[in-house]
């Protein structure tokens, strides 16, 4: 598993992300909640304040944000993708596909695939295994990966519990492709799934499993067992690095940087002394965001970035879980100058013409 034939390499080359204006403070909270303190708040979850989607705003509206802020920094064009991936849970219909509407509001080609997959805090290393595929199969040459979830138009005002945690954020990643001679910059992904889960993270309304002849049921709110989901956590993170790490010959020294899913500080403090992981090496980025779903890894490593935490040719662990359960885990190479996507190579044009 550790030798890599000659082929064409997936990359991340850009990365960049939306937060709605609405914020909600801990002060803001603890207003609401006479038995919490904003102190309290912060102690838990780390989270000093989270972004809320406007009423009107969708998860498509924070995707086309977040992808438009992608092509303005001159990373690449719309007529440059030919695959959208959308990861989301929040979609703006049950059909058609949030993918196709992004898709034209951005002027992706029509030639381009479109696409919504359904994961919550593992999707950004689901997708990342998905455009590896596409592009390493010479299905794709430049895959852009969003990941854009409005969770809190989930949360009822009552569950103090997840209105602390959850935010609301989109995030567009794009993978590339490398020549055959470039070094491995996304290595294959460790899966894993375990649908026992599913009744502890769960929105039992709305979809067909709660249709009836009255109608759609009026359950169309988030439940979460916290304990349970903490149990779950602490279980198989542990094992999903290891098994990264096999899989990868890699040792924990030889990794530069661990960024997981930011769920919240306690739970992550946790992870990181159970696997032993310093905490120079160890990445948080939740304070002024939250619990961001499926965006909270790819804001990280931008923040990490442009903090010079993370820097040219090191080499990152990414682990994300939750919901389903579900969980995934792999290394990613960060690229540098010299790594030029086949796309702008002037004597390397796209496997696509």
């Amino acid at each position: 598993m550790c030798s890599h034939p000659d082929r064409l390499h997936a990359a991340i080359t850009a990365i960049e992300y939306y937060l709605p204006d609405e914020v909600l403070t801990n002060d803001q909270l603890a207003s609401e909640y006479p038995e919490l303190s904003a102190a309290r708040i912060a102690a838990k979850t780390g989270i000093r304040e989270r972004h809320i989607a406007a009423p009107e705003e969708c998860s498509s509206d924070l995707a086309v944000r977040a992808a438009r802020k992608l092509f303005d920094s001159g990373a690449a064009e719309p007529n440059d993708i030919d695959v959208l991936l959308l990861c989301t849970q929040t979609p703006d219909y049950f059909l058609p596909t949030t993918a196709c509407i992004v898709q034209d509001r951005l002027g992706i080609s029509t030639e381009a695939g479109a696409l919504d997959f359904n994961l919550g805090c593992s999707g950004f290393v689901y997708g990342l295994g998905i455009a590896k595929g596409l592009i390493e199969t010479g299905q794709a040459d430049t895959v852009l990966l969003v990941t854009s979830d409005t969770y809190t138009k989930l949360l009822r005002d009552a569950d103090r519990g997840v209105r602390t945690l959850f935010g609301d954020a989109a995030a567009a990643t794009l993978i590339e492709t490398l020549p055959p001679d470039s070094e491995p910059h996304i290595e294959a992904p460790v899966w894993g799934t375990d649908g026992r889960g599913a009744p502890n993270l769960i929105v039992k309304g709305g979809a067909a499993k709660s249709w009836s002849d009255d109608g759609l049921a009026a359950t169309h709110r988030l439940e979460m067992n916290g304990p349970e989901v903490f149990n779950f956590t602490a279980k198989v993170v542990p094992a999903l690095v290891e098994n990264v790490l096999q899989r990868t010959c890699k040792t924990l020294g030889d990794i530069d940087l661990f960024v997981f899913h930011q769920a919240n500080k306690t739970l992550l403090d946790h992870l990181r002394q159970k696997i032993g992981i310093p905490p120079e090496r160890f990445y948080l980025a939740l304070e002024d965001c939250g619990n961001t779903v499926s965006s909270t890894i790819p804001i990280a490593l931008k923040r990490a970035c442009l903090d010079g935490t993370l820097r040219a040719g090191q080499l990152v662990l990414l682990a994300g879980f939750g919901v389903g359960y579900s969980w995934a885990g792999t290394v990613i190479r960060w690229p540098s100058g010299a790594d030029v996507p086949v796309r702008a190579r002037p004597l390397g044009p796209a496997l696509r013409k």
